[in-house]
């Protein structure tokens, strides 16, 4: 009789643990749903901040493209890679570099003057 009573009360135990577990399990399942909201608007977000970037990055490459054109329209009449050919050759020129180097040196003395409040 005492025997039957002790695995009674243990099948007792064994329910509420089982209650637990299944409530654990729907805490947990919530909890990993939440994460997984949480981590897509954080992909949705980073997507969003890159596609930024990407059109600012195409802005600046058409307006510089729409610059040359602007200064040298025959250079509207070349392909692809004669167009690539020739800048490479223009920017390879010593004086070319000499700008270049020139420009964006002042461009951080600048930026740094900006910054610094010089």
């Amino acid at each position: 009789m005492v025997f039957l009573y002790l695995i009674s009360k243990g099948c007792e135990n064994m329910e509420k643990s089982l209650e637990q577990l299944k409530q654990e399990y729907e805490k947990t399942t919530v909890l990993l749903e939440q994460e997984k909201r949480k981590m897509q608007r954080l992909k949705n977000r980073q997507a969003y901040l890159e596609s930024g970037s990407r059109k600012q990055r195409t802005h600046r490459l058409i307006t510089r493209g729409a610059a040359i054109e602007s200064i040298a329209p025959q250079t509207k009449e070349l392909s692809e890679a004669e167009f690539y050919s020739l800048m490479e050759s223009i920017l390879n020129l010593p004086q070319a570099e000499h700008f270049i180097r020139s420009a964006t040196e002042n461009h951080a003395r600048i930026s740094g003057q900006e910054k610094g409040g010089d």
